[in-house]
């Protein structure tokens, strides 16, 4: 972990002349200012100013100064870049002219998460996500044709797949910038790609995610194609999934944990699966619509995999249109009010609950209606979000 003098020492001796100063805004995109390497110490010291009233959802007019604070632990290097005259980025924490933490910085609001859970509860949460997105071709103009790089099938091999060379250099690039992804294979749509991360603290977690996704776009796009990581790009092939793995340090607590999320993850829907495209997705090819868990259980919306049963839950209902740092910052608070309330874990469901092809629509209506749902359409969701008071209390500039 850098501290600022080690930047400054490492932008010198290493011919950095550009440091992108990222930060995201209120739908987790990621947005930068590039500075020439001179204006380091200023940036450490006072900040880099941006518009923020350009921003949708930050600053009006009449109070427009943000300032960007960069976080020295964040120092990566950018490998697809000139090696003579580096290009280097770190994530940024934004902040008032006076120096106080701008309430709407995703990180930030994060970072309080992670900090009441450790000082209020001993806890410490680790996440670690699994990506799925498509590769398509590109038309005569560099436009997305929805036409898939590839015909193959879940964890086919090359010939068939040939995503393969691409996902190494993804691999590659991530390991140069300090992240290391656990495993990578094709997908089951023709064209579909997954790429998973082993664990690791929210803030880095949620700052590799945000990597990883900037680095397969650029990846493909040398490539030639399109990576499309929305959640149902084409109607007839199966939906990207964006699966999030959660773990804790005091095994004990995790069945109020689970129940915490459960009890308050429709609410949060609508910052889980933030588009409309995200409810084309939801019920469909193991995307699971029915809030419950089960071990090993895929169609349930939390699934308890069979060697981890008490340190590790998956969530299977979001996706990767989601701004990370909103959806890590829910889920803790959702996991720490199970906690506080003492939430009891409802029984784990066994049966399968996705509707097969063969099976009759009132008949699967009736076995399943005891089961409460994710809610269907992204208006529903949002409408729930805003009469929370749950998410009232962490989100202040509403839905």
């Amino acid at each position: 972990m850098y501290m600022e003098s080690e930047v400054i020492d490492y932008v010198n001796e290493e011919d950095v002349k550009f440091i992108r100063l990222a930060y995201f805004d209120l739908a987790g995109k990621q947005r930068n200012v590039s500075i020439m390497a001179g204006e380091l110490p200023r940036a450490f010291k006072e900040g880099i100013s941006f518009d923020a009233s350009a921003i949708p959802g930050f600053q009006e007019e009449n109070v427009s100064d943000l300032f960007l604070h960069p976080d020295p632990s964040t120092l990566s290097v950018i490998p697809w870049r000139p090696s003579t005259g580096k290009v280097v980025r770190m994530f940024c924490d934004i902040k008032y002219p006076d120096g106080t933490p701008y309430e709407k910085d995703c990180r930030y609001i994060l970072k309080q998460a992670v900090k009441k859970a450790r000082e209020q509860f001993g806890l410490e949460f680790k996440f670690g996500t699994e990506f799925e997105f498509y590769l398509f071709k590109l038309d005569e103009n560099g436009r997305n044709t929805k036409i898939p790089f590839d015909n193959a099938g879940y964890m086919d091999i090359a010939p068939d797949d040939k995503g393969e060379n691409i996902r190494r250099e993804i691999d590659f690039t991530l390991e140069q910038m300090g992240i290391t992804p656990e495993y990578s294979h094709h997908e089951e749509g023709p064209g579909q790609n997954e790429i998973d991360f082993r664990a690791s603290d929210a803030e880095t977690a949620a700052d590799n995610a945000a990597t990883f996704k900037w680095i397969v776009r650029t990846k493909a796009a040398a490539n030639g194609l399109y990576a499309d990581f929305s959640p149902k790009p084409v109607a007839v092939y199966p939906g990207n999934g964006m699966h999030i793995n959660i773990s804790i340090n005091k095994e004990e607590k995790m069945p109020a944990v689970l129940a915490g999320i459960l009890s308050h993850l429709a609410e949060i829907t609508c910052y889980l699966n933030p588009t409309e495209e995200s409810y084309s997705r939801i019920g469909q090819s193991k995307a699971p619509k029915f809030i419950c868990w089960g071990t090993q259980n895929r169609s349930c919306a939390i699934r308890v995999p069979s060697k981890h049963q008490n340190s590790r839950i998956q969530l299977r209902s979001s996706d990767s249109e989601c701004n990370i740092y909103l959806a890590f910052t829910l889920l803790i608070y959702a996991a720490l009010d199970g906690i506080e309330k003492n939430m009891v874990l409802e029984p784990a469901v066994q049966e399968n609950l996705f509707q097969s092809f063969s099976e009759d629509v009132k008949d699967y209506e009736e076995r399943t209606k005891k089961y409460r749902t994710i809610p269907l359409s992204l208006s529903e969701a949002r409408k729930l979000a805003e009469n929370s008071e749950f998410v009232k209390k962490i989100i202040k500039w509403g839905v």
